[in-house]
């Protein structure tokens, strides 16, 4: 080899490369450790109705990692996705010691159990019920029935909608039976899902008898009971009237 001038001359190129590729690299390290690349701003955008910016980046700083070039930014749409309120996050660099974020807020529909709400999609989250603007319906169910639930409560609305009344609480106990208090304050025993129409059904054989009840026993009708075949009964100032041809429930 050493007698061979084309192979010296290669070894030796091949050293000058390793050589340039090490000092370019320890530039490279040198500069990406600079001060002026580490973070210094969070810029807040998107979504922000309860969540301030200042408690956004108070709530993330100490979770980001790195500088401009080297921050996770996987890790850092994580941890913003963990401040209360925020459901999704999406971020990126901008040059040249700033991150650029952008919140989407959870849209609240109503309350989920004794600490939590549920949002428009049937998400579940944790936040401080003390920043929502207005009353919000109560819901709950067993675990995984929030999408469900709020699928239901939109049937609810449309189906007792000729009543003027709208769901205020929608319940679905641990035997998958519902129960619906309605804004007039008749709470309403629907019972379980027999078939797909079943609900329907049950709630239009009450909605069409609604007017001759009340004609009778007056608009205060505290409860009423569905879960009857062809019938139901109701109790209106401490009295109670059944409207059924078959007396076993389902």
């Amino acid at each position: 080899m050493w007698n061979n001038v084309r192979q010296l001359n290669l070894a030796a190129n091949a050293l000058h490369i390793v050589l340039v590729l090490l000092l370019l690299g320890a530039a490279g390290y040198w500069a990406i450790q600079r001060p002026e690349f580490r973070l210094r701003q969070i810029q807040i955008d998107g979504d922000t109705t309860h969540v301030s910016s200042p408690v956004v980046r108070a709530s993330v700083v100490g979770h980001l990692k790195g500088n401009f070039f080297t921050v996770d930014l996987d890790a850092a749409r994580a941890a913003f996705e963990q401040v209360p309120w925020v459901r999704h996050a999406s971020v990126r660099r901008v040059w040249p010691n700033a991150l650029a974020v952008t919140l989407e807020e959870y849209k609240p529909l109503g309350t989920w159990g004794n600490d939590q709400l549920v949002s428009v999609d049937g998400d579940l989250f944790t936040a401080n019920q003390g920043e929502l603007d207005d009353d919000l319906p109560a819901f709950d169910g067993p675990e995984g029935t929030a999408k469900e639930v709020v699928a239901r409560y939109r049937d609810f609305q449309k189906w007792f909608a000729p009543l003027d009344a709208q769901p205020e609480e929608v319940t679905l106990s641990p035997r998958f039976a519902w129960t619906v208090k309605l804004s007039n304050g008749t709470q309403i025993e629907l019972g379980r899902e027999r078939n797909q129409d079943t609900l329907n059904e049950r709630c239009k054989r009450f909605v069409a008898s609604w007017t001759s009840v009340t004609g009778r026993w007056g608009k205060d009708i505290e409860y009423a009971d569905l879960r009857y075949p062809n019938g139901f009964a109701i109790r209106a100032a401490g009295m109670r009237f059944i409207n059924d041809t078959d007396k076993a429930k389902k």
